[in-house]
């Protein structure tokens, strides 16, 4: 009879343990695995201050359970749990009843209120992504109202907001709301003086978690960007339009429109109701756990991410309610239901954490990172990346390059008014139209190319050898033979020898340009016949009138096996010569008649598609890679010459659709994404980006 686990709750800990079952039962056999949550998609918890403060788009922080589970043997189920029965292993849900062999507990937090009177009814949460977009459109709708209230109390009271907590999720959401400030002003007309940003705590420090320079600098930077850090003071009550704050003795009652609650959390309903019915209630809605992470006297449950009250050995501290700790959490609850199916031994919860990291806004944050016995900070430019870093990271393990590639087009790509840690300098700001004629120019040059190949014979008689030998010998005349250059040559090098190759007066005077001139056209004649004749054109003239055929600007070998040469004759020419690539070119490319042939076609065939596809605007971005590809095999055997180095640049314009438009991508991408990712493995392996 088959097993049936189910995992209660669709947030870090939920997804990545249903993730880990998956592959560890893959094949489906005897064990069917099921997520049930009441949203169809998983939410990015920690993003959530950046769609509140419209630095990012609401899609950015939400990611369908269906896609993330496409292809797995994972049952997405839409339902909100009001009880579970645990004697007889039953989850009772608003639409339906589940059975469960293994049940994991990973239903995470919702925002505590201390009791304060007023606090649920009257403040904007910041816990789920509907509280995000609740919260920016609120925003954006005051600051509207604002702009047209020409009473100027009224107008201040309308654009002052508090944020109550200064922990990381208050510090974040005020800090985003400070760097949103001066763009939202100058979209609604309005006077930054006008608005007041307040974060107030009872606690003594902001971010108390890290070490107090840390924090110290984080209030600072809080200050600078016009926040009131209103700190040992607490909220007692909180209306429609005030907040009522305590020091000391003394309370002051506030005026404010906006108030954002970010103070603390605790365990979502059904842990509480858990933790209770177990006997093992712990902590605001947590629940004690064994080292296995098993409800204490419990076989059948797991506790998850947030839900888990554990103090790991050699620790005083239960673990912390963080990503970290649902990661790791996930790992060890996977590993310890596929032990108990299989009878295997269970491992012991051992996580290790590597410090924590507040952002102030896009542009500015902090770290305090490293292992349990040595850890450090990080200066702001690292702690955004490292930041950036660790998300990429989570999202391969969640949905592979679809993931990655939109929340890299989110943060950098598409990012408003420069909020990012690099500024605006990868934001598409600039039109894709105005590159049309360069990939059209492009195109034109590819197919250029390819038909003057096939003009030269180039589909019918083997040319390859007698273009790399010339290439390689053009190399030897200004390296020197001591230099012990062997390198192979391309079409490219083999036109620019003639071109290229220049007499400097040495002794010879003017009948040393002669001598090389006339080197020069041996060497032309010599295309048609042997690289030998082109070899001892160039070795004659060089030699006979000790004329210079050119200067070595650079020649670096390194690691022994790569070496790097920059020549210049009347142009300058570049090369790579790589070992594994010249091993190919002589025992592959060269190796008969039939095989020159056959790459010589090859060639031919994928400039004139290059070419065709580039004016046509059909698959840019596959085009732009394969130019790219060309030029590279070209500098890693003949070399390339300025005067075409610009279609190595050109390529790298072209990707990522830049250019694309007014072309065949208009009409055939769509089409085809929308086949594409609903073929199986391609879901699976998340290779399809939305």
């Amino acid at each position: 009879m088959k097993k049936k686990i189910v995992v209660l709750g669709g947030g870090y800990a939920g997804v990545l343990t249903a993730k880990n079952l998956a592959k560890k039962f893959k094949r489906g056999g005897d064990v069917d695995i099921c997520l049930i949550d009441k949203n169809p998609f998983h939410t990015m918890l920690t993003e959530l201050h950046e769609v509140a403060a419209c630095r990012v788009e609401e899609d950015s922080i939400k990611v369908s359970l269906e896609k993330i589970f496409a292809q797995r043997n994972v049952d997405v189920i839409l339902d909100t749990i009001e009880s579970i029965d645990y004697d007889n292993k039953k989850l009772i849900g608003k639409t339906a009843t589940y059975d469960y062999d293994y049940l994991v507990l990973s239903s995470g937090s919702k925002p505590t209120f201390f009791g304060i009177e007023g606090a649920e009814a009257n403040t904007h949460k910041l816990w789920s992504y509907e509280d995000a977009v609740k919260l920016r459109n609120h925003m954006v709708g005051i600051f509207a109202k604002a702009a047209l209230e020409p009473d100027e109390q009224k107008r201040r009271k309308l654009l002052t907001f508090f944020v109550v907590g200064a922990g990381f999720t208050g510090v974040e959401m005020v800090g985003e709301l400070a760097e949103w400030l001066p763009h939202i002003t100058v979209e609604y007309e309005l006077d930054p003086a006008e608005v007041s940003i307040v974060n107030v705590d009872m606690l003594d420090r902001v971010v108390p978690t890290l070490p107090e320079k840390l924090s110290a600098k984080v209030h600072r930077r809080l200050e600078k960007m016009g926040v009131q850090v209103m700190l040992k003071r607490g909220v007692v009550g909180i209306g429609p339009d005030y907040i009522d704050v305590k020091a000391g003795d003394e309370i002051k009652r506030f005026d404010a429109t906006t108030i954002i609650w970010s103070a603390g959390v605790e365990g979502a309903d059904i842990a509480f109701t858990s933790g209770k019915a177990l006997g093992q209630a712990a902590g605001r809605g947590r629940v004690q756990t064994d080292e296995f992470l098993r409800a204490a006297g419990r076989e059948d449950v797991f506790i998850g991410g947030d839900n888990i009250f554990y103090i790991p050995e050699g620790s005083k501290m239960p673990v912390p309610q963080m990503v970290e700790n649902c990661e790791a959490s996930s790992h060890t609850i996977s590993v310890n239901i596929a032990a108990a199916i299989t009878g295997h031994k269970m491992e012991s919860y051992r996580p290790k954490f590597h410090g924590v990291m507040v952002c102030v806004g896009g542009r500015y944050g902090v770290a305090h990172v490293g292992t349990d016995n040595m850890k450090f900070a990080l200066p702001s430019f690292l702690a955004m990346f490292t930041k950036h870093f660790i998300n990429i990271v989570y999202f391969i393990q969640l949905l592979g390059w679809n993931r990655v590639y939109s929340y890299v087009c989110h943060e950098f790509a598409k990012v408003k008014n420069n909020r990012s840690f690099v500024g605006g300098h990868f934001s598409n700001r600039t039109p894709n139209f105005w590159m049309v004629p360069l990939r059209v120019f492009l195109g034109g040059i590819w197919l250029y190319e390819g038909i003057k190949k096939v003009q030269e014979g180039w589909l019918t008689d083997p040319k390859l050898e007698a273009f790399f030998g010339g290439a390689n010998k053009f190399y030897d005349s200004i390296l020197g033979p001591a230099a012990g250059w062997k390198g192979q040559g391309t079409e490219e090098s083999m036109h620019s020898i003639f071109s290229f190759v220049y007499a400097e007066e040495n002794e010879g005077g003017g009948n040393a340009a002669a001598a090389v001139f006339s080197a020069s056209t041996a060497v032309v004649n010599a295309v048609t016949t042997t690289a030998g004749a082109a070899a001892d054109a160039v070795t004659a003239a060089s030699g006979a009138v000790g004329a210079k055929v050119g200067d070595i600007l650079i020649n670096w070998n390194i690691f022994g096996f790569i070496k790097v040469i920059l020549v210049s004759a009347t142009d300058v020419a570049f090369k790579v010569q790589v070992s594994f690539v010249d091993w190919m070119t002589n025992t592959v490319v060269l190796a008969s008649p039939g095989s020159q042939m056959f790459f010589q076609i090859m060639i031919v065939a994928l400039e004139i598609i290059i070419g065709l596809s580039l004016i046509g605007g059909l698959f840019t971005f596959l085009s732009a890679g394969m130019s790219l590809v060309l030029q590279l095999m070209f500098v890693t055997t003949t070399g390339l010459y300025m005067a075409s180095w610009w279609m190595f640049f050109a390529g790298i314009a072209m990707l990522f659709g830049s250019g694309s438009v007014l072309g065949l991508d208009y009409y055939v991408l769509p089409w085809l994404k929308k086949r594409w990712k609903n073929v199986k493995f391609v879901q699976k392996w998340y290779i399809y980006n939305d």
